[in-house]
């Protein structure tokens, strides 16, 4: 009798440790396989933002374009004009102001739009026009202005790119997100030096810069003849 009681009191032990061990294996695979899940819907989780139905606006403008950015690092554009094209290589110091160039250029803003502002010596600007289209395509981007980033060593040299902005009521400093110029002074128009951000340059094409401005112009500076452009990423 004493023999069987010690018998089963081994068996007892037995199962009681079978199992405990059978609920630590249970336990970690449910840890690996709640991982593997998370890991899975990180990989598969959906964007942040819609691009098919976002609209930017003041308040979501900064985080927007930072998330945007991240996600599209091309640098380098290129200007198809009637008079050639302009290849523009875009500041990474200037996050904001690249990340929103990038996406109204894939967004295919600029093709509606023209060199609308012509100064021989001074500026050539665009990125706006008088075709219904472009304001259609403004009101469907959204309304909304980008902080300044203003970089010590990014000056308003020759072939430099800069943001447009308004100087009434803007103590800020900031910039129109749909408007920009080049400088076509060959001296460079360093007054405006921490005043407007630069956030590119030309790296080919500075004669296509100058006959845009040698055109003729209005009393507003407005060209006679319309000065299309089409803009594309290139890298």
């Amino acid at each position: 009798m004493m023999k069987l009681h010690k018998t089963l009191l081994l068996i007892l032990i037995l199962t009681l440790v079978a199992c405990k061990n059978n609920t630590k294996d249970t336990v970690e695979i449910n840890t690996d396989q709640k991982n593997n899940t998370i890991e899975k819907e990180k990989k598969t989780s959906k964007p942040r933002y819609n691009l098919n139905t976002v609209v930017l606006s003041n308040e979501n403008v900064v985080d927007f374009l930072t998330w945007y950015g991240e996600l599209n690092p091309e640098t380098k554009i290129e200007i198809e004009t009637e008079f050639g094209n302009i290849e523009v290589e875009l500041e990474k110091k200037t996050p904001l102001h690249r990340a929103n160039f990038i996406y109204l250029t894939k967004k295919n803003y600029f093709n509606s739009t023209f060199f609308h502002r012509v100064v021989k010596n001074f500026v050539v600007q665009g990125g706006n026009s008088d075709e219904s289209l472009t304001k259609k395509d403004r009101k469907r981007i959204g309304n909304y202005l980008i902080p300044p980033e203003f970089i010590s060593g990014l000056k308003h040299d020759y072939g430099a790119l800069a943001a447009a902005r308004s100087w009434d009521d803007n103590p800020d400093k900031l910039s129109n997100p749909y408007e920009f110029y080049f400088v076509q002074n060959t001296k460079g128009e360093h007054h405006l030096d921490g005043e407007h951000t630069i956030f590119g340059k030309i790296t080919k094409g500075f004669e296509v810069l100058d006959q845009i401005a040698a055109q003729k112009t209005d009393k507003g500076e407005y060209p006679l003849f319309n000065i299309k452009m089409k803009i594309n990423v290139i890298k």
